[in-house]
């Protein structure tokens, strides 16, 4: 994963909702299972073994959050473990070929959250994060990019 693509999800993390971080690990597996397919093609097996022992974990952890007290919690367990085990064989035979049984159900689960977190109205998890704001200015031969802090009153003019 590159550096933009790691910074993208942690500002996605600080104000994220319970069921909008599991839209992120989500997302985030089916982007380290694309780069170690992507690895597999340049022929690099030492990034398709860490890029999906990167998902193996997020999948672990999609694993530990759930909460056995309802039913369905059963089932998307062993739909992870079925994802687990591909992903698993995967890493062993050091053939992508399983990978695309882990993502079909993965995108589908995908889908799913993301119904789920557009109603979810309980807010960021992480309660003393910075709101973030992007924006781009123009550099001399390149681009910059500024994050600016709302709360932050020790910058800027004050009137």
């Amino acid at each position: 994963m590159n550096k933009e693509t790691i910074q993208s999800f942690t500002a996605r993390i600080t104000q994220a909702s319970k069921s909008e971080l599991i839209v992120i690990l989500y997302e985030m597996i089916l982007v380290r299972i694309e780069e170690a397919e992507k690895s597999y093609e340049e022929n690099d097996l030492g990034n398709f073994d860490k890029e999906l022992k990167s998902a193996q974990k997020y999948v672990s952890e999609l694993m530990a959050a759930l909460d056995y007290r309802y039913v369905i919690s059963y089932d998307l367990l062993s739909l992870y473990l079925y994802t687990s085990k591909h992903i698993i064989k995967a890493i062993v035979k050091r053939n992508p070929l399983t990978l695309q049984y882990a993502k079909a159900i993965l995108k589908k689960l995908l889908i799913g959250f993301e119904g789920v977190s557009k109603s979810d109205t309980s807010g960021p998890m992480m309660r003393n994060t910075q709101q973030l704001y992007a924006g781009l200015t123009y550099g001399r031969g390149s681009l910059n990019e500024t994050y600016i802090d709302p709360s932050n009153k020790s910058r800027g003019f004050i009137a």
